[in-house]
């Protein structure tokens, strides 16, 4: 089977323009494509999973990856799928974020001479100069057509800023440029992103002429990536330190059974015969694709070694016990008073609840044991004497904790 017909297989690819051309670029290993991502935090999430997963599997088919990170852009803000204005971040944070990006990124994408590049289009967007800008771009672009695309709709309800408005034409520009300058042929993104993407595809026709060897692609990405915790508060991230190799392994061993499959095709690289076997699975049979997904996924983001750690727990946890690599707090004995510490407390020292007013919250509702048994009072207490041998927290059905005292 050939690139762009497992692209398709695995329910990957949503919309596309020019689909003879696209489809004999990557299947000739031609294309050299670009995905952009905005340096909105200091670590990359499941969100950006899917589009990190294709640039890897088009690059095993010979294609060239443009990594862009949005260093320009993020000064603006992408609109879409949003109800309100970004936070309007300082140079400073926007650097130190495209730094963590491109360490993770490293570990699926191989850069180098004739491989992958990482381009930044702070480099070019803020060097433009307002008014040419608008002599240049800005008469390519029908304000009628900009406030019929879905990514402002949502905004357009609470008041779009004319600072967000201006967002794609910034994105467009950025085809545009590394049309020019790196010979990129072919964009892909998420579905929120057509309209924007069909902007710069558009702007390099009009610009360039209609024989330009432009196109786009659009894939469902980011709006499944919105439902694998793409929303700051729970996000489940791909730096260790954020969410562990455990808590990642369990994210994916507790999806909703209707997902397991699609993310097998979408995010694994395991052999579609494989996968395709799993379709008649049912009952406990999911449980154990389940766990190929996990595995398979803790794997390409840290490594099989941590693969491995995080599956032996799971399995430990399911047999009642306390495994070695459950992530872990240790408990100065200064933190205690009269010999014991709230549960309260013990749960944001965790990091199991942003505040205590949560942890009070999840405790009131019933979403907090210990040891398995549930903890019915906010008011609850743990002795030192506990501490020493170790207690296992759980909050819910899938997080779970161990704390020691030092």
């Amino acid at each position: 089977m050939k690139i762009y017909d497992e692209l398709i297989a695995r329910g990957l690819i949503a919309q596309v323009t020019d689909e003879e051309q696209i489809k004999e670029l990557v299947n000739s290993g031609q294309a050299i494509f670009y995905i952009g991502f905005d340096p909105t935090a200091d670590s990359l999430h499941v969100g950006h999973f899917m589009a990190l997963c294709l640039m890897k599997r088009l690059q095993m088919a010979g294609n060239k990856p443009v990594v862009l990170i949005g260093g320009g852009t993020a000064y603006i803000g992408d609109p879409s799928g949003r109800s309100d204005l970004r936070t309007i971040m300082t140079p400073e944070i926007i650097k130190h974020n495209s730094e963590c990006f491109k360490k993770q990124m490293e570990k699926f994408i191989e850069f180098g001479d004739d491989k992958a590049i990482m381009v930044n289009n702070a480099d070019w967007l803020l060097k433009l100069n307002y008014v040419e800008l608008l002599r240049e771009v800005g008469n390519c672009f029908s304000v009628n057509n900009m406030l019929r695309a879905e990514c402002y709709k949502q905004r357009m309800e609470k008041g779009l800023s004319f600072l967000e408005f201006n967002y794609m034409i910034m994105q467009s520009y950025d085809f545009y440029y590394l049309f020019q300058h790196y010979g990129c042929n072919m964009q892909f993104g998420g579905d929120d992103q057509w309209s924007n993407m069909l902007g710069g595809t558009e702007l390099i026709r009009r610009k360039l002429g209609k024989d330009s060897y432009a196109m786009t692609i659009t894939l469902l990405l980011n709006t499944e990536g919105n439902k694998m915790g793409k929303t700051a508060k729970g996000a489940v991230w791909l730096d260790p330190a954020k969410t562990s190799p455990y808590e990642f392994f369990q994210y994916w061993r507790n999806i909703d059974d209707a997902d397991v499959l699609k993310c097998l095709r979408m995010l694994t690289f395991l052999p579609l015969e494989q996968i395709d076997a799993m379709d008649q699975w049912e009952g406990s049979q999911l449980n154990v694709a389940k766990e190929i997904l996990a595995y398979e996924l803790t794997k390409l983001v840290h490594n099989e070694a941590e693969a491995e750690k995080a599956k032996a727990t799971s399995h430990a946890l399911f047999a009642g016990g306390i495994d070695a690599n459950m992530p872990t707090t240790e408990i100065a004995i200064g933190q205690l008073e009269d010999g014991a510490i709230g549960m309260v407390e013990l749960m944001v020292a965790s990091k199991l609840a942003a505040s205590k007013s949560e942890a009070r919250r999840l405790i009131q509702q019933g979403g907090v044991f210990v040891d398995d048994v549930k903890v019915e009072s906010t008011d609850a207490m743990i002795t030192a004497e506990q501490l020493k041998n170790g207690i296992k927290i759980r909050k819910g059905k899938k997080t779970y904790h161990k704390i020691f005292l030092k």
